[in-house]
Protein backbone atom coordinates (compact mmCIF):
# COMPACT_ATOMS: atom_id res chain seq x y z
CA UNK A 1 0.00 0.00 0.00
CA UNK A 2 3.01 2.26 0.14
CA UNK A 3 3.20 4.86 -2.62
CA UNK A 4 6.51 3.58 -3.96
CA UNK A 5 5.07 0.07 -4.08
CA UNK A 6 1.92 1.31 -5.80
CA UNK A 7 4.08 2.94 -8.46
CA UNK A 8 6.20 -0.19 -8.72
CA UNK A 9 3.12 -2.36 -9.16
CA UNK A 10 1.97 -0.21 -12.07
CA UNK A 11 5.42 -0.11 -13.65
CA UNK A 12 6.04 -3.82 -13.24
CA UNK A 13 2.85 -4.77 -15.05
CA UNK A 14 3.16 -2.31 -17.91
CA UNK A 15 4.63 -3.00 -21.31
CA UNK A 16 2.88 -6.33 -21.70
CA UNK A 17 1.36 -5.36 -25.03
CA UNK A 18 4.85 -5.19 -26.48
CA UNK A 19 5.71 -8.48 -24.83
CA UNK A 20 2.75 -10.04 -26.57
CA UNK A 21 3.53 -8.48 -29.94
CA UNK A 22 7.33 -8.69 -30.11
CA UNK A 23 8.68 -10.96 -27.39
CA UNK A 24 7.31 -14.48 -27.45
CA UNK A 25 7.19 -16.94 -24.55
CA UNK A 26 9.67 -19.17 -26.35
CA UNK A 27 12.17 -16.27 -26.50
CA UNK A 28 12.59 -16.58 -22.74
CA UNK A 29 14.98 -19.40 -21.86
CA UNK A 30 14.88 -20.90 -18.40
CA UNK A 31 16.99 -23.22 -16.30
CA UNK A 32 17.27 -24.18 -12.67
CA UNK A 33 20.62 -24.99 -11.08
CA UNK A 34 21.01 -28.11 -8.92
CA UNK A 35 20.93 -25.83 -5.85
CA UNK A 36 17.46 -24.58 -6.82
CA UNK A 37 18.34 -21.10 -8.13
CA UNK A 38 16.04 -20.34 -11.05
CA UNK A 39 17.08 -18.27 -14.09
CA UNK A 40 15.05 -16.52 -16.78
CA UNK A 41 17.13 -15.31 -19.74
CA UNK A 42 15.97 -13.08 -22.57
CA UNK A 43 18.36 -12.02 -25.30
CA UNK A 44 17.80 -8.44 -26.53
CA UNK A 45 20.55 -7.13 -28.77
CA UNK A 46 19.02 -3.71 -29.44
CA UNK A 47 21.63 -1.93 -27.31
CA UNK A 48 25.01 -3.14 -25.91
CA UNK A 49 23.81 -3.30 -22.30
CA UNK A 50 22.24 -5.88 -20.03
CA UNK A 51 20.76 -6.26 -16.59
CA UNK A 52 20.37 -8.80 -13.83
CA UNK A 53 17.37 -8.71 -11.49
CA UNK A 54 17.47 -10.98 -8.44
CA UNK A 55 14.07 -11.57 -6.85
CA UNK A 56 14.37 -12.95 -3.33
CA UNK A 57 11.16 -14.23 -1.76
CA UNK A 58 11.63 -12.41 1.51
CA UNK A 59 9.89 -9.31 2.80
CA UNK A 60 8.20 -8.02 5.92
CA UNK A 61 5.58 -10.81 5.71
CA UNK A 62 8.39 -13.18 6.76
CA UNK A 63 9.10 -11.28 9.96
CA UNK A 64 7.76 -11.55 13.49
CA UNK A 65 7.60 -9.18 16.43
CA UNK A 66 11.10 -8.48 17.67
CA UNK A 67 12.85 -8.68 14.30
CA UNK A 68 10.67 -6.47 12.11
CA UNK A 69 12.63 -4.55 9.48
CA UNK A 70 15.28 -7.22 8.91
CA UNK A 71 14.30 -7.79 5.27
CA UNK A 72 14.81 -4.11 4.52
CA UNK A 73 18.00 -4.03 6.59
CA UNK A 74 19.64 -6.66 4.41
CA UNK A 75 18.94 -4.46 1.43
CA UNK A 76 21.54 -2.20 3.10
CA UNK A 77 23.90 -4.92 4.31
CA UNK A 78 24.21 -6.60 0.92
CA UNK A 79 26.28 -3.61 -0.22
CA UNK A 80 28.54 -3.57 2.82
CA UNK A 81 31.15 -6.21 2.28
CA UNK A 82 31.68 -9.87 1.43
CA UNK A 83 34.59 -12.29 1.29
CA UNK A 84 36.31 -10.81 -1.77
CA UNK A 85 34.86 -7.30 -1.80
CA UNK A 86 35.06 -4.93 1.14
CA UNK A 87 32.45 -2.41 2.29
CA UNK A 88 31.15 -0.25 -0.60
CA UNK A 89 33.32 -2.23 -3.07
CA UNK A 90 30.24 -3.70 -4.74
CA UNK A 91 29.26 -0.24 -5.97
CA UNK A 92 32.80 0.79 -6.84
CA UNK A 93 33.61 -2.30 -8.89
CA UNK A 94 30.31 -2.08 -10.71
CA UNK A 95 30.76 1.62 -11.49
CA UNK A 96 34.31 0.97 -12.69
CA UNK A 97 32.78 -1.46 -15.17
CA UNK A 98 30.24 1.09 -16.40
CA UNK A 99 27.39 -0.30 -14.31
CA UNK A 100 24.96 0.82 -11.63
CA UNK A 101 22.55 -0.85 -9.25
CA UNK A 102 19.63 -0.41 -6.93
CA UNK A 103 17.38 -2.46 -4.68
CA UNK A 104 13.93 -2.38 -3.11
CA UNK A 105 12.08 -4.24 -0.39
CA UNK A 106 8.36 -4.60 0.18
CA UNK A 107 6.06 -6.88 2.11
CA UNK A 108 6.73 -9.84 -0.16
CA UNK A 109 10.11 -9.60 -1.90
CA UNK A 110 13.53 -8.03 -1.85
CA UNK A 111 14.84 -7.27 -5.34
CA UNK A 112 18.38 -6.33 -6.35
CA UNK A 113 18.86 -4.71 -9.75
CA UNK A 114 22.13 -4.50 -11.69
CA UNK A 115 22.56 -2.59 -14.97
CA UNK A 116 25.81 -2.92 -16.90
CA UNK A 117 27.70 -3.03 -20.19
CA UNK A 118 27.51 -6.47 -21.78
CA UNK A 119 31.24 -7.10 -21.30
CA UNK A 120 30.80 -6.86 -17.52
CA UNK A 121 28.51 -9.89 -17.23
CA UNK A 122 31.11 -12.11 -15.58
CA UNK A 123 32.01 -9.35 -13.13
CA UNK A 124 28.35 -9.10 -12.10
CA UNK A 125 28.21 -12.85 -11.50
CA UNK A 126 31.35 -12.60 -9.35
CA UNK A 127 29.91 -9.74 -7.31
CA UNK A 128 26.51 -11.33 -6.78
CA UNK A 129 27.74 -14.83 -6.00
CA UNK A 130 30.25 -13.47 -3.48
CA UNK A 131 27.70 -11.53 -1.44
CA UNK A 132 25.16 -14.35 -1.61
CA UNK A 133 27.62 -16.98 -0.47
CA UNK A 134 29.94 -14.96 1.74
CA UNK A 135 28.23 -11.82 3.05
CA UNK A 136 30.14 -10.12 5.84
CA UNK A 137 27.87 -9.22 8.74
CA UNK A 138 30.44 -7.13 10.56
CA UNK A 139 29.18 -5.80 13.94
CA UNK A 140 30.67 -2.33 13.32
CA UNK A 141 29.00 -2.10 9.93
CA UNK A 142 25.76 -3.36 11.46
CA UNK A 143 25.77 -0.52 13.98
CA UNK A 144 26.52 2.02 11.27
CA UNK A 145 23.68 0.81 9.05
CA UNK A 146 21.35 0.48 12.03
CA UNK A 147 21.75 4.20 12.54
CA UNK A 148 21.09 4.84 8.85
CA UNK A 149 17.86 2.83 8.96
CA UNK A 150 16.67 4.54 12.15
CA UNK A 151 17.26 7.90 10.49
CA UNK A 152 15.49 6.70 7.33
CA UNK A 153 12.49 5.66 9.40
CA UNK A 154 12.17 8.90 11.34
CA UNK A 155 12.84 11.08 8.30
CA UNK A 156 10.35 9.13 6.21
CA UNK A 157 7.59 9.56 8.76
CA UNK A 158 8.45 13.24 9.12
CA UNK A 159 8.47 13.96 5.40
CA UNK A 160 5.67 11.71 4.15
CA UNK A 161 2.15 12.11 5.43
CA UNK A 162 1.17 9.06 3.42
CA UNK A 163 3.68 6.88 5.27
CA UNK A 164 2.29 8.01 8.62
CA UNK A 165 -1.32 7.19 7.82
CA UNK A 166 -0.47 4.08 5.80
CA UNK A 167 1.57 2.54 8.60
CA UNK A 168 -1.27 3.11 11.05
CA UNK A 169 -4.03 1.82 8.76
CA UNK A 170 -2.04 -1.25 7.76
CA UNK A 171 -1.46 -2.16 11.41
CA UNK A 172 -5.20 -2.05 12.05
CA UNK A 173 -6.49 -3.55 8.79
CA UNK A 174 -4.43 -6.67 9.53
CA UNK A 175 -5.02 -8.08 12.99
CA UNK A 176 -3.17 -11.39 12.58
CA UNK A 177 -1.26 -11.59 9.28
CA UNK A 178 2.29 -10.17 9.17
CA UNK A 179 1.22 -7.69 6.50
CA UNK A 180 0.54 -5.60 9.58
CA UNK A 181 4.26 -4.82 9.87
CA UNK A 182 5.83 -1.73 8.26
CA UNK A 183 8.52 -2.75 5.79
CA UNK A 184 11.11 -0.58 7.48
CA UNK A 185 10.32 -2.14 10.86
CA UNK A 186 9.40 -0.83 14.30
CA UNK A 187 11.85 1.54 15.95
CA UNK A 188 12.31 -0.59 19.07
CA UNK A 189 13.00 -3.69 16.96
CA UNK A 190 15.56 -1.87 14.80
CA UNK A 191 17.39 -0.82 17.95
CA UNK A 192 17.44 -4.32 19.42
CA UNK A 193 18.35 -6.70 16.56
CA UNK A 194 21.12 -9.04 17.69
CA UNK A 195 24.01 -10.50 15.72
CA UNK A 196 22.33 -13.90 15.95
CA UNK A 197 19.08 -12.45 14.56
CA UNK A 198 20.93 -11.14 11.51
CA UNK A 199 22.95 -14.28 10.85
CA UNK A 200 19.95 -16.59 11.23
CA UNK A 201 17.77 -14.45 8.99
CA UNK A 202 20.36 -14.33 6.24
CA UNK A 203 20.93 -18.09 6.34
CA UNK A 204 17.20 -18.72 6.24
CA UNK A 205 16.21 -16.50 3.32
CA UNK A 206 19.31 -15.91 1.20
CA UNK A 207 19.59 -19.48 0.04
CA UNK A 208 19.88 -19.90 -3.74
CA UNK A 209 16.69 -21.98 -3.89
CA UNK A 210 14.76 -18.94 -2.63
CA UNK A 211 15.72 -16.73 -5.60
CA UNK A 212 14.61 -16.10 -9.17
CA UNK A 213 17.24 -14.40 -11.33
CA UNK A 214 16.30 -12.57 -14.53
CA UNK A 215 18.97 -11.63 -17.09
CA UNK A 216 17.94 -9.52 -20.08
CA UNK A 217 19.94 -7.68 -22.72
CA UNK A 218 22.82 -8.02 -25.14
CA UNK A 219 23.96 -11.38 -23.81
CA UNK A 220 23.94 -15.00 -24.98
CA UNK A 221 21.95 -17.66 -23.17
CA UNK A 222 24.86 -20.10 -23.38
CA UNK A 223 27.19 -17.61 -21.71
CA UNK A 224 24.70 -16.89 -18.91
CA UNK A 225 24.29 -20.62 -18.33
CA UNK A 226 28.06 -21.16 -18.21
CA UNK A 227 28.63 -18.31 -15.75
CA UNK A 228 25.72 -19.46 -13.59
CA UNK A 229 27.23 -22.94 -13.44
CA UNK A 230 30.62 -21.46 -12.57
CA UNK A 231 29.63 -18.88 -9.96
CA UNK A 232 26.13 -19.65 -8.66
CA UNK A 233 25.96 -23.45 -8.76
CA UNK A 234 28.62 -23.87 -6.01
CA UNK A 235 26.41 -21.96 -3.56
CA UNK A 236 24.95 -24.48 -1.15
CA UNK A 237 21.18 -24.86 -1.01
CA UNK A 238 19.51 -24.90 2.38
CA UNK A 239 16.04 -25.86 3.55
CA UNK A 240 13.39 -23.56 2.11
CA UNK A 241 12.04 -20.95 4.52
CA UNK A 242 8.94 -21.92 6.48
CA UNK A 243 5.63 -21.09 4.83
CA UNK A 244 3.48 -18.34 6.28
CA UNK A 245 0.69 -20.23 8.01
CA UNK A 246 -1.24 -17.28 9.42
CA UNK A 247 -4.41 -16.45 7.49
CA UNK A 248 -6.07 -13.09 8.07
CA UNK A 249 -9.71 -13.79 9.03
CA UNK A 250 -12.46 -11.94 7.15
CA UNK A 251 -13.05 -8.44 8.48
CA UNK A 252 -16.58 -8.19 9.82
CA UNK A 253 -16.89 -4.54 10.70
CA UNK A 254 -15.44 -1.17 9.83
CA UNK A 255 -12.31 -0.13 11.71
CA UNK A 256 -11.31 3.49 12.23
CA UNK A 257 -8.08 5.11 13.37
CA UNK A 258 -7.02 8.72 13.80
CA UNK A 259 -3.64 10.31 14.32
CA UNK A 260 -2.27 13.86 14.23
CA UNK A 261 0.62 15.74 12.64
CA UNK A 262 1.68 19.30 11.88
CA UNK A 263 -0.12 19.51 8.53
CA UNK A 264 -2.48 22.04 6.94
CA UNK A 265 -5.37 19.87 5.72
CA UNK A 266 -6.64 16.40 6.63
CA UNK A 267 -5.50 13.22 4.91
CA UNK A 268 -7.90 10.28 4.50
CA UNK A 269 -7.05 6.68 3.66
CA UNK A 270 -9.58 3.93 2.98
CA UNK A 271 -8.25 0.37 2.75
CA UNK A 272 -10.30 -2.61 1.56
CA UNK A 273 -9.27 -6.25 1.79
CA UNK A 274 -8.88 -7.86 -1.64
CA UNK A 275 -7.46 -11.20 -2.86
CA UNK A 276 -3.84 -12.04 -3.58
CA UNK A 277 -2.27 -11.01 -6.88
CA UNK A 278 -2.64 -14.44 -8.49
CA UNK A 279 -6.43 -14.38 -7.96
CA UNK A 280 -8.75 -14.22 -10.99
CA UNK A 281 -10.19 -10.88 -9.81
CA UNK A 282 -6.81 -9.15 -10.06
CA UNK A 283 -7.35 -7.75 -13.55
CA UNK A 284 -10.79 -6.31 -12.78
CA UNK A 285 -9.48 -4.71 -9.58
CA UNK A 286 -6.47 -3.27 -11.37
CA UNK A 287 -8.70 -1.70 -14.01
CA UNK A 288 -11.03 -0.44 -11.29
CA UNK A 289 -8.06 1.35 -9.74
CA UNK A 290 -7.40 3.06 -13.08
CA UNK A 291 -11.07 3.97 -13.48
CA UNK A 292 -10.98 5.66 -10.09
CA UNK A 293 -7.73 7.62 -10.27
CA UNK A 294 -5.74 7.27 -13.50
CA UNK A 295 -5.78 10.61 -15.29
CA UNK A 296 -7.83 13.78 -15.04
CA UNK A 297 -10.96 12.12 -16.42
CA UNK A 298 -10.97 9.31 -13.84
CA UNK A 299 -13.86 9.25 -11.37
CA UNK A 300 -12.08 10.48 -8.26
CA UNK A 301 -9.65 12.92 -9.86
CA UNK A 302 -12.33 14.57 -11.98
CA UNK A 303 -14.95 14.90 -9.25
CA UNK A 304 -12.71 15.72 -6.29
CA UNK A 305 -9.77 17.60 -7.83
CA UNK A 306 -10.59 18.91 -11.30
CA UNK A 307 -14.26 19.91 -10.94
CA UNK A 308 -14.15 20.89 -7.26
CA UNK A 309 -11.63 21.72 -4.56
CA UNK A 310 -12.65 18.88 -2.26
CA UNK A 311 -9.20 17.30 -2.62
CA UNK A 312 -5.81 18.55 -3.72
CA UNK A 313 -4.57 15.01 -4.34
CA UNK A 314 -6.25 11.63 -4.71
CA UNK A 315 -4.95 8.25 -5.82
CA UNK A 316 -5.69 4.56 -5.52
CA UNK A 317 -3.39 1.58 -5.37
CA UNK A 318 -3.63 -2.18 -5.45
CA UNK A 319 -0.95 -4.00 -3.50
CA UNK A 320 0.94 -6.92 -4.95
CA UNK A 321 0.71 -9.79 -2.51
CA UNK A 322 1.39 -13.48 -2.13
CA UNK A 323 -1.53 -13.40 0.30
CA UNK A 324 -4.80 -11.42 0.36
CA UNK A 325 -3.83 -7.77 0.48
CA UNK A 326 -5.28 -4.23 0.42
CA UNK A 327 -6.76 -1.84 -2.11
CA UNK A 328 -6.04 1.72 -0.97
CA UNK A 329 -7.87 4.97 -1.68
CA UNK A 330 -5.99 8.04 -0.46
CA UNK A 331 -6.91 11.71 -0.55
CA UNK A 332 -5.58 15.02 0.74
CA UNK A 333 -8.35 17.48 1.56
CA UNK A 334 -8.55 20.88 -0.05
CA UNK A 335 -8.68 24.08 1.97
CA UNK A 336 -11.52 24.20 4.52
CA UNK A 337 -12.56 20.61 3.73
CA UNK A 338 -12.97 18.29 6.71
CA UNK A 339 -11.91 14.66 6.79
CA UNK A 340 -15.54 13.42 6.95
CA UNK A 341 -16.44 15.59 3.94
CA UNK A 342 -13.55 14.16 1.93
CA UNK A 343 -14.42 10.62 2.99
CA UNK A 344 -18.06 11.10 1.94
CA UNK A 345 -17.00 12.47 -1.44
CA UNK A 346 -14.79 9.41 -2.03
CA UNK A 347 -17.53 7.03 -0.92
CA UNK A 348 -20.03 8.72 -3.21
CA UNK A 349 -17.94 7.93 -6.28
CA UNK A 350 -17.37 4.35 -5.17
CA UNK A 351 -21.10 3.88 -4.47
CA UNK A 352 -21.96 5.19 -7.93
CA UNK A 353 -19.87 2.42 -9.47
CA UNK A 354 -21.38 -0.20 -7.14
CA UNK A 355 -24.90 0.91 -7.99
CA UNK A 356 -24.63 1.99 -11.63
CA UNK A 357 -21.41 0.43 -12.88
CA UNK A 358 -19.26 2.05 -15.56
CA UNK A 359 -19.82 2.56 -19.26
CA UNK A 360 -18.21 0.35 -21.88
CA UNK A 361 -16.45 3.37 -23.38
CA UNK A 362 -15.10 4.40 -19.98
CA UNK A 363 -13.76 0.89 -19.42
CA UNK A 364 -12.28 0.70 -22.90
CA UNK A 365 -10.44 3.95 -22.28
CA UNK A 366 -8.58 2.59 -19.26
CA UNK A 367 -7.87 -0.65 -21.11
CA UNK A 368 -6.25 1.42 -23.84
CA UNK A 369 -4.26 3.33 -21.23
CA UNK A 370 -3.06 0.05 -19.76
CA UNK A 371 -1.88 -1.20 -23.12
CA UNK A 372 -0.01 2.04 -23.77
CA UNK A 373 1.69 1.63 -20.41
CA UNK A 374 2.58 -1.90 -21.48
CA UNK A 375 4.25 -0.64 -24.65
CA UNK A 376 6.25 2.02 -22.83
CA UNK A 377 7.65 -0.34 -20.22
CA UNK A 378 8.67 -3.20 -22.46
CA UNK A 379 10.51 -0.84 -24.76
CA UNK A 380 13.36 -1.12 -22.23
CA UNK A 381 15.32 -4.14 -21.06
CA UNK A 382 14.67 -3.05 -17.48
CA UNK A 383 10.93 -3.12 -18.02
CA UNK A 384 11.20 -6.58 -19.53
CA UNK A 385 13.27 -7.91 -16.65
CA UNK A 386 11.06 -6.43 -13.96
CA UNK A 387 7.87 -7.65 -15.64
CA UNK A 388 9.17 -11.17 -16.26
CA UNK A 389 10.34 -11.49 -12.68
CA UNK A 390 7.16 -10.02 -11.25
CA UNK A 391 4.93 -12.40 -13.16
CA UNK A 392 7.06 -15.41 -12.36
CA UNK A 393 7.14 -14.62 -8.65
CA UNK A 394 3.64 -13.25 -8.04
CA UNK A 395 1.60 -15.09 -10.67
CA UNK A 396 3.59 -18.31 -10.53
CA UNK A 397 4.87 -18.38 -14.10
CA UNK A 398 6.51 -15.80 -16.35
CA UNK A 399 4.40 -17.14 -19.24
CA UNK A 400 1.33 -15.60 -17.63
CA UNK A 401 2.76 -12.22 -18.56
CA UNK A 402 1.95 -13.02 -22.16
CA UNK A 403 -1.66 -13.79 -21.21
CA UNK A 404 -2.16 -10.46 -19.45
CA UNK A 405 -3.37 -8.41 -22.45
CA UNK A 406 -6.12 -10.93 -23.13
CA UNK A 407 -7.01 -11.10 -19.43
CA UNK A 408 -7.44 -7.32 -19.33
CA UNK A 409 -9.41 -7.42 -22.57
CA UNK A 410 -11.86 -9.97 -21.14
CA UNK A 411 -12.84 -7.76 -18.17
CA UNK A 412 -16.37 -6.45 -18.64
CA UNK A 413 -18.29 -3.57 -17.11
CA UNK A 414 -20.26 -6.18 -15.16
CA UNK A 415 -16.97 -7.51 -13.72
CA UNK A 416 -16.07 -4.01 -12.54
CA UNK A 417 -19.43 -3.57 -10.87
CA UNK A 418 -19.21 -7.01 -9.28
CA UNK A 419 -15.77 -6.59 -7.70
CA UNK A 420 -16.62 -3.09 -6.49
CA UNK A 421 -19.74 -4.39 -4.79
CA UNK A 422 -18.01 -7.47 -3.42
CA UNK A 423 -14.94 -5.86 -1.88
CA UNK A 424 -15.76 -2.17 -1.32
CA UNK A 425 -18.11 -2.71 1.61
CA UNK A 426 -18.29 -0.88 4.91
CA UNK A 427 -17.59 -4.07 6.87
CA UNK A 428 -14.49 -4.78 4.80
CA UNK A 429 -12.76 -1.44 5.15
CA UNK A 430 -10.42 0.37 7.50
CA UNK A 431 -10.57 4.17 7.48
CA UNK A 432 -7.69 6.31 8.66
CA UNK A 433 -7.63 10.04 9.36
CA UNK A 434 -4.47 12.10 9.61
CA UNK A 435 -5.54 15.43 11.10
CA UNK A 436 -3.80 18.75 11.72
CA UNK A 437 -2.51 19.17 15.26
CA UNK A 438 -4.96 22.01 15.90
CA UNK A 439 -7.83 19.54 15.53
CA UNK A 440 -6.53 17.45 18.41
Amino acid sequence: MKLRKILFAVAALTGLGVAHAQTRPEDVKTFTLPNGMKFLVLEDHSIPTANMYLFWKVGSRNEVHGITGLSHFFEHMMFNGSKNYGPKQFDRVMEANGGSNNAYTNENVTVYTDWFQKDALETIFKLESDRIGHLTIDPKMVESERGVVLSERSTGLENSNYRVINELVQSVAFQEHPYMFPVIGFESDIKSWTQADLENYFKTYYSPNNATVVVVGDIKYEVVRKLADQYMAPLAARALPPKIRTVEPPQNGERRVTTYKDITTPNVLLAYHVPETAHADYYALDLLSSLLSSGNSSRLVKSLVMDTTIASTVFTGLDNGFDPTLFAVYGVAGDNISAPDLEKAIEKQIDMIIQNGVTDSELQKVKNQKLMEFYRTLETINGKANSLGTYDVFFGDYKKMFEAPENYKKVTADDIKRVAGQYFTERNRTVGYLLPEKSK
